[in-house]
């Protein structure tokens, strides 16, 4: 269980005091994560998720705040800050900082077809949209820069295999940020997997964790849904799953010739900032037991399945 800050209920229960939800009943830790401690709590006046924020500065937290206010405002299933009776929606909780949202309806999809990527591919680029019209910016920290350095950084502790697929990835970083083509920009979610999605039925319901969330391309963040939504058993795109992804955002926005050119290089780049993510984390937090721990190798496999690109964007739509 990913519970890096546990609780104990004499804690939760007075932490909880000024939100005047009536009396705690359950609560419980969540295993999906991998950076912050999350938990489902049951009040007599609802049920919520408390995440308690282990990894970022503590001050960018309004941002995503203001983040999830803004898609709340324009009527996307997202959670949002619940404020306490005096307003406050930013709190403390064990030294970490903390926030209460409503728990949304609905449950992860592990087996997607294409009525679920298309509707994720739909509602993110609804997403994109929101953002584009306010005045939220912020840079990642696990950008193209910082992506670049970790991979200059582990090339001497690569194996030959690994350094054969990343390697190359090297100049493409850099004419990237040299170049910085003019995709579109938007708000990304930057970590929308299956388990940040809820679903009923064909029906999405909640998009989760934006902790990640930072201004970049919105082809980016698209392909990182791709490299989890879409693979077959092989870690290669599977045609119709992904098909339905780019329709389903197509049908908000039309792709660009530009976005067209560097799509298969999206891919890549998703893949390999996720296998960067996950091996850090399995060396940093490989002695502490209760941590999930998610493969770093299965984003090899994406990165070999993207040697050649046959899904292109759909630009007649």
């Amino acid at each position: 269980m990913s519970v890096f800050t546990p609780l104990s209920q004499n804690e939760l229960s007075a932490f909880l005091k000024p939100f005047d939800l009536g009396r705690l009943v359950a609560f419980e830790g969540i295993s999906a994560g991998t950076e912050n401690s999350n938990f489902f709590v049951s009040c007599e006046q609802g049920e919520f998720v408390l995440t308690l924020v282990e990894r970022g500065p503590v001050d960018e937290l309004p941002f995503f705040v203001s983040l999830l206010d803004c898609l709340h405002g324009a009527d996307l299933p997202v959670p949002f800050a619940v404020p306490d009776q005096l307003g406050r929606k930013l709190h403390q909780l064990n030294g970490k900082p903390a926030l209460l949202q409503p728990r949304l309806p609905g449950k992860h999809i592990q087996q997607p077809d294409e009525r679920h990527c298309q509707a994720l591919g739909k509602v993110l680029a609804q997403m994109h949209a929101a953002t584009l019209s306010s005045d939220l910016v912020r840079q990642s920290d696990r950008g193209l820069a910082w992506m670049e350095t970790q991979t200059s950084n582990m090339l001497g502790d690569m194996s030959e295999s690994e350094r054969a697929l990343i390697e190359p990835l090297l100049p493409l970083m850099h004419g990237l940020l040299a170049e910085r083509p003019p995709m579109p920009k938007a708000v990304l979610h930057g970590d929308l997997f299956r388990d940040n999605v809820l679903f009923e039925g064909p029906n999405l319901t909640g998009l989760i964790d934006f902790y990640n969330a930072a201004t970049g391309w919105a082809l980016y963040d698209l392909a990182i849904c791709a490299n989890d939504w879409c693979l077959d058993d092989n870690a290669r795109l599977d045609p119709e799953r992904a098909q339905a992804l780019l329709a389903g955002y197509a049908s908000q926005r039309r792709f660009l010739t530009v976005e067209a050119t560097h799509w298969p290089d999206m891919l890549r780049l998703a893949a390999l900032r996720f296998w960067l993510s996950r091996r850090i984390a399995a060396a940093d937090h490989q002695e502490k037991p209760g941590v999930l721990i998610k493969d770093p190798a299965h984003f090899l496999r994406v990165l070999e399945g993207h040697r050649e690109v046959a899904v292109q964007l759909p630009m007649a739509l």
